[in-house]
């Protein structure tokens, strides 16, 4: 064989050509390794562009992913201020509420503390008026009447305002009269049953109200629930007229005379004021009950005509209900209807009426 194939370009030469076919083979190797050099940068420099974009892309995906998180801490931030600014204000407000507070409560300790000061002063000043007419009052019965002897009650104390024992001539106790002063702007009725428990309490015979207003209809003095009633003008008068009749009954009192000793004591537990006195309670008692009595009898009147006339529709409705039937059924039986079924509005009789009742 004379020829031989190129590996490379797979051409054949004559092996006569063995110098020529070395200077092809260099020269074709020489552009082979040319062409791979060729081939290699421009894949290098292909593999450089595509790095260099996969650079530039990274970059700007960095870069864009830097300004959002530039701004999502910016937010963040805008955020955190703005809940601080929030809490900031929500903490003033709570403190301006709690100074608000502060001055409403000072200004109502300041507004209770003179309602206080302008009530005590009131009382104070009530206190030392009513102290006054009180003392006023024991020099005025003391003056006119210098043989009675006069006690008065201690303020706070139950039991009336000027105690008055009535003494005749001779120094002997006639009785007992409890005063009770009043300087008010109004009447009040409850003074009149404060009274007479503190005159029981203390076994007085008589009592007397002094005020400078006077129930409806009284224009100098008058007895009301067994209580006297006056104005300070006529206080002397009334006492007069008091003391006189207690005077009268202790002169009775001892002039009675009983030879049986069981009889004389009787006597004078009857005449003694206590014995009246209970009868006055049990009389005020009757008396309540009796109210109380016919304010029940008016209810029960009241009901009782109310019931009447719902009995007397219902019997009216039954009558036409009953005439239509019969106006559609001539058959149909009347009703007969029934004795005990009278009205007390028919007869007047209030016997029946308890009856239908």
């Amino acid at each position: 064989m004379n020829d031989i194939t190129c590996p490379y370009c797979h051409r054949k030469f004559e092996l006569t050509n063995a110098p020529e076919f070395q200077n092809q083979l260099l020269k074709a190797k020489s552009e082979i390794e040319e062409k791979a050099k060729k081939e290699v940068e421009e894949q290098n420099k292909k593999n450089l562009e595509m790095i260099n974009r996969k650079n530039l892309e990274l970059e700007a995906k960095l870069q864009k992913e830097e300004q959002g998180r530039e701004e999502f801490q910016k937010r963040i931030e805008e955020k955190a201020s703005k809940e601080a600014i929030e809490k900031a204000e929500a903490e003033y407000h709570l403190k301006l509420k709690e100074k608000d507070k502060q001055l409403e409560d000072a200004r109502n300790a300041a507004a209770k503390a003179n309602e206080d000061l302008k009530r005590k002063l009131n009382q104070g000043s009530q206190q030392l008026q009513g102290d006054v007419l009180e003392k006023d009052l024991e020099e005025r019965l003391r003056d006119a009447f210098p043989n009675d002897s006069f006690k008065p009650v201690a303020t706070g104390v139950r039991g009336g305002d000027i105690i008055q024992e009535v003494m005749n001539k001779h120094g002997n106790s006639a009785g007992f009269i409890l005063w009770e002063a009043k300087r008010t702007k109004a009447w009040q009725k409850d003074w009149l049953v404060k009274l007479k428990e503190d005159m029981r309490n203390i076994n007085a015979s008589d009592c007397i109200l002094v005020s400078d207003v006077l129930p409806t209809g009284v224009k100098i003095y008058d007895r009301i629930e067994n209580t006297w009633v006056t104005s300070y003008e006529y206080v002397i008068k009334l006492a007069s007229v008091v003391r006189y009749g207690l005077l009268n009954v202790a002169i009775a009192k001892s002039s009675a005379s009983h030879t049986d000793t069981q009889l004389k004591e009787l006597y004078e537990i009857i005449t003694s004021d206590s014995f009246r006195q209970m009868f006055e309670a049990r009389d005020e008692i009757i008396e309540a009950l009796k109210q109380e009595l016919d304010a029940d009898k008016r209810s029960a009147e009241k009901r009782w005509k109310r019931q009447g006339v719902y009995i007397e529709k219902l019997a009216r409705n039954n009558s036409q209900l009953y005439g239509e039937l019969e106006a559609h059924i001539p058959s149909l039986k009347p009703l007969k209807e029934p004795n005990n079924l009278r009205l007390a509005s028919e007869t007047g009789n209030e016997e029946d009426q308890e009856t239908l009742i």
